[in-house]
């Protein structure tokens, strides 16, 4: 409800109005229309009233007060005016509380004319047919029924099985080839027959033949005895003999070809005259060459090697490993792709004094024994060959089948018999030469094992292998005492001692040399790591300079490495092969003489 409030204005401030705009009977007729807004009037009524005004209602003047003009110097009163239609209030159209006719259960008391009051609202239009049906579940009504639980399975089963069951709605006990649902031929081929009534019978068992008295017990046979229809020989049809024998025919073949594997050994000498004067043979150790070359003890000071003095060149293939005669240093040895081997003089001349011919294929590795008298070498026809250093003649070989990476004679006097060779099915085998057996494997390797070092004045040995680890093991007990593996190592293809013994140069594929202790502990050296040169992939030979203030090493690029031991700061690199330098050994006897050999087939000495 709201009221207007008007206070008494003079008439002079109204406009007058113009002539024909507002006449008395229209404005009579406004108000009466405003008067009957509200009221039960219809429409009829409406247009009655606009058509005659002398009809109309006698009208309030308060209620019109507001549409005449004022009349000059009187104040009008409180004009109280409802422009809100009158509302049915909410109490006055529902009194009970509305209950949902679905409800099987009430929380509270309701009374008579609430539980049976008419449902409220018009139906949904857009409800379907089968929506606006009467259910109890989901998809639908669903009439209450037993079933047996096996029944039902059962039929589930057979439908799931063999594409048939039987019709729901038909009598069971009536059942005929109409009464089946799906595949209603295979149901007839079953004879109806469900998943738990068509499974095979078990056969009978077998029967033994009785065992006799458990009392005797040469006679008695118990659970041991045989089946009374058992075969002892079982003879293959024809068929499987002709597979048989093509698969024997096979084997026998590839037998063959394996035994023919070894080479025919030969060996060309490249000297005029085997013997000297005096009778002595290439393998004596000269005296007239400026060094003593039979002294044991290494040089005080050693310099860095500065330019090439001498090339080797007769391998025709890549050169894979070089070792020096030893103690004197005076012979050099090395092995190739090119299946040879080959004998050279360190002085003198430096002419090559002998060829070794037996391999089939690629030469891997050498070793020379304590003497110098003989050498081992490993190669990729899956061969170990023990040669004559003087004559050439080749003493014997030595196989598993698999292929040698690395050889080595134990240095131990007493035990220059006995030679251990990492193979590549993860073994270290020991063969004695008397023999020519294998005494001895060391099985522990999850990888191709590629160098052995002898460590501990030869009591122990180092391995290295793909598996990325290092094992030091104790002569002729085939379990690793020391397992060295940590996630950040790589694997380290060549291992190579010290002259004091006491460490260990490993040649790691993240292009560094790591340097392990060689006593007791075999703890890495953090201090010493040799970096600056480029090895991933290839198993670089490293080397110390005979009074340990040098490293030295070849790499990918063919150049040679050395390092200062101390520091390890990188002194000096020299391009001194083409192709990739494998291998850097420095002269025992020499304080700057440097022999490398590369991929390019040829050795070079430095100085």
């Amino acid at each position: 409800m709201k009221s207007f409030q008007t206070t008494g204005f003079n008439n002079a401030d109204v406009p007058p109005p113009a002539s024909g705009d507002f006449t008395t009977s229209n404005m009579s007729a406004a108000i009466t229309s405003l008067a009957s807004y509200g009221s039960d009037s219809d429409s009829e009524n409406e247009s009655e009233s606009s058509t005659s005004t002398e009809k109309a209602d006698p009208v309030d003047t308060d209620a019109t007060a507001h549409l005449k003009p004022l009349q000059p110097g009187h104040t009008m009163s409180l004009a109280v005016l409802n422009s809100a239609p009158e509302v049915a209030v909410k109490e006055a159209v529902e009194t009970g509380m509305h209950l949902d006719p679905s409800l099987k259960e009430v929380a509270f008391n309701p009374t008579y004319e609430t539980m049976f009051a008419p449902e409220f609202g018009p139906m949904n239009p857009y409800k379907s047919q089968q929506m606006a049906a009467p259910r109890n579940m989901l998809s639908g009504y669903a009439e209450p029924a037993h079933v047996n639980d096996f029944m039902f399975e059962q039929q589930r089963r057979t439908f799931s099985s063999y594409g048939y069951a039987l019709d729901p709605s038909v009598d069971t006990h009536q059942a005929s080839s109409c009464s089946y649902i799906g595949a209603v031929d295979e149901a007839e081929k079953n004879k109806g027959l469900t998943v738990f009534e068509s499974g095979q019978k078990k056969p009978e068992k077998r029967k033994k033949i009785k065992g006799g008295d458990a009392g005797e017990i040469d006679n008695f046979l118990g659970p041991w005895a045989k089946y009374i229809d058992e075969k002892d020989v079982a003879k293959p049809s024809e068929e499987e003999q002709k597979e048989l024998d093509e698969i024997i025919a096979k084997r026998q073949k590839k037998g063959r070809n394996e035994e023919e594997a070894p080479g025919e050994e030969k060996t060309i000498l490249h000297v005029k005259d085997m013997y000297d004067y005096q009778g002595r043979s290439y393998l004596h150790v000269p005296q007239d060459v400026g060094v003593n070359l039979r002294s044991a003890d290494a040089p005080d000071k050693c310099y860095l090697p500065k330019k090439q003095i001498h090339v080797w060149s007769g391998h025709t293939k890549g050169v894979s490993a070089i070792r020096l005669y030893p103690s004197s240093g005076h012979l050099l040895l090395s092995c190739s792709m090119d299946c040879k081997i080959k004998l050279w003089e360190v002085y003198g001349e430096r002419r090559c004094l002998r060829t070794f011919i037996g391999h089939s294929k690629a030469v891997r590795d050498i070793c020379f024994n304590n003497s110098g008298t003989q050498f081992l070498s490993a190669a990729y026809d899956r061969y170990l060959k023990l040669w004559d250093s003087e004559t050439g003649q080749c003493i014997s070989r030595f196989t598993n089948r698999k292929v040698p990476y690395c050889v080595k004679f134990n240095p131990d006097e007493e035990k220059q018999n006995l030679f251990v060779a990492g193979m590549s099915d993860k073994k270290i085998v020991q063969w004695d030469i008397r023999t020519g057996e294998v005494v001895q494997e060391y099985d522990r390797h999850l990888g191709a094992v590629n160098t052995i070092t002898f460590v501990d004045e030869n009591r122990r040995f180092v391995s290295t292998s793909d598996d990325k680890s290092l094992r030091v093991w104790e002569w002729d007990i085939p379990v690793d005492f020391k397992y060295i593996a940590e996630p950040s190592m790589h694997s380290m293809p060549a291992v190579t001692l010290s002259p004091n013994g006491k460490w260990l140069a490993c040649q790691s594929m993240d292009n560094q040399i790591l340097i392990f202790g060689a006593q007791n502990r075999f703890r890495l050296n953090k201090k010493k790591i040799f970096k600056g040169h480029m090895v991933a992939g290839y198993a670089c030979q490293v080397d110390f300079s005979p009074d340990m203030s040098y490293v030295v090493s070849g790499d990918a690029d063919g150049k040679l490495n050395i390092w200062d031991w101390k520091t390890t700061k990188l002194y000096h690199r020299i391009k001194a092969h083409d192709k990739v330098c494998i291998s850097a050994l420095w002269h025992p006897h020499e304080t700057s003489k440097v022999i490398t050999c590369g991929w390019d087939g040829q050795i070079k000495l430095w100085d």
